[in-house]
């Protein structure tokens, strides 16, 4: 399946539907129209939240999560039902939620999501939460921590949206890169291959980062 945070609604609903059986797609069809029917901006809870729990068992754990993603589009889920849903949610809905995030909130709303999964245990919600709304929005100081923290669990740097265009230039992030490549030679341990790979990136020429990322750049 495509990345549900990284590919548009349209074309993810089109190849989740060439993936799916006959049942799984006319329950599939009945859950956004059920969310297009009842908008998640307000309100107790609604129906179509009831349906994210049982994308997996409808739909298989393959497409649970673009199913869970689209649900969400469809419901036109605000920060507050998206904040309702993860936090009573279980970690398989909590991570749908941080990948519907860069289609449903358009500013930092909702970054309170995004720290919470980077502080959790949890490395499948840990990348998740280092999707594209994590790109635009996440200051420097909690971007660079969210990288460190992939080499400490061995989440691939892969996971992390939009990584050439923030780590470009920064020096800050060699700086922490190195530490922690020293830190794990004294200790006789390997040095992750990702982490030369983002150093490698930090060497590179800085685009206009601060333009693009609301908390600039740290000095």
């Amino acid at each position: 399946m495509p990345h549900p945070a990284r590919t548009p609604p349209a074309e993810l609903r089109e190849k989740l539907a060439t993936r799916l059986g006959e049942a799984a797609r006319a329950w599939f069809q009945h859950a956004l129209e059920e969310a297009a029917a009842h908008p998640g901006r307000h309100g107790p809870i609604s129906v179509w939240e009831l349906r994210l729990a049982e994308a997996g068992r409808r739909c298989g754990p393959a497409g649970a999560d673009a199913v869970r993603v689209l649900i969400l589009h469809a419901a036109r889920a605000g920060t507050d039902a998206l904040t309702r849903v993860y936090f009573q949610g279980t970690a398989d809905e909590r991570r749908a939620v941080l990948h519907a995030l860069p289609h449903l909130v358009t500013g930092p709303d909702a970054l309170p999501l995004v720290e919470d999964a980077l502080r959790a245990n949890d490395t499948r919600l840990l990348a998740a939460a280092l999707g594209p709304y994590a790109a635009r929005h996440l200051d420097d100081h909690a971007w660079r921590h969210a990288v460190l923290k992939c080499l400490f669990t061995g989440v691939p740097v892969d996971h992390v949206a939009d990584l050439e265009r923030r780590a470009s230039g920064d020096a800050e992030l060699a700086r922490m890169l190195r530490d922690y490549a020293a830190e794990r030679t004294a200790a006789g341990r390997p040095v992750p291959d990702d982490l030369h790979r983002v150093l490698a990136l930090t060497a590179s020429a800085a685009p206009d980062r601060e333009a693009d990322t609301p908390h600039g750049k740290e000095s």
